[in-house]
Formats: structure tokens, C-alpha cells, sequence
């Protein structure tokens, strides 16, 4: 499986979540499989590119979104894509990871969506 957690930098695994999640500057990817880190930079509209995020991590086929939060646009999009989304990120892209395989983060739904960006 392919997981992504935004983030601000990059450091991989050690870099921090990124709280506003079409903003970032950078997702981490990591495959479960292989355990291989993927650095991308967002190239999204939102940072003057085109295209919008949840379109950029399903060309890099991502299966599973981790993040803090982000508006039910977003959601939406990720559903028709295929992919699962989990909210609650918090701390190293590692420790987001970590939490999720434990159970932790909450899978998103359209109650769970962040309501105050209006996506």
C-alpha cells in the first residue's frame, strides 16, 4: 500500500505534518511493501500549479491519505478516486504512520470533514 501524509519539507519520515493539507509543500509517500520513501512536491493549484491535490497523490497511485484534517471537496474526490482517507495526523510523518497502524486516526466521512475551509 501506498500511504501519503503531507508535509513541510524534505525529511521523509522525520518531517512534520502539515496542518493545512492543500497547502503543503511537500506529501510523503511511503509503500508499506517496500518501505520506500517518495518525496512530492506539490505542484497543485493551491501552490500556483494546476490540478488539485487529491488528483496529484492518485497519479502517484497512492491507496491510503493520512492528515489532520481537510474540507468534504476533498473527501469527495478522494472517495471517487479510490482512495481512504484517516484525519487526526499530528507530529513526525512517522509518528502519523505509526498511529494508524495502531488504530488511531478516524477514517473520514462527510461528519468528520473539516467545516470552517468550506471545500
Amino acid at each position: 500500500m501506498r500511504i501519503s501524509v503531507p508535509s513541510m519539507g524534505n525529511k521523509g519520515l522525520e518531517d512534520m505534518v502539515g496542518q493545512h493539507f492543500g497547502r503543503v509543500p511537500t506529501y510523503t509517500i511511503w509503500d508499506s511493501e517496500t518501505e520506500k520513501v517518495e518525496i512530492v512536491s506539490n505542484t497543485s493549484e493551491h501552490m500556483g500549479g494546476t490540478g488539485l491535490p487529491p488528483e496529484l497523490m492518485h497519479a502517484h497511485k497512492v491507496d491510503i491519505m493520512l492528515c489532520s484534517g481537510l474540507g468534504q471537496r476533498a473527501v469527495q474526490m478522494f472517495e471517487q478516486m479510490g482512495i481512504m482517507v484517516y484525519v487526526g495526523a499530528m507530529g513526525t510523518v512517522k509518528d502519523t504512520i505509526e498511529a494508524w497502524k495502531r488504530g488511531e486516526l478516524q477514517e473520514v466521512t462527510d461528519e468528520t470533514a473539516c467545516q470552517a475551509h468550506r471545500h
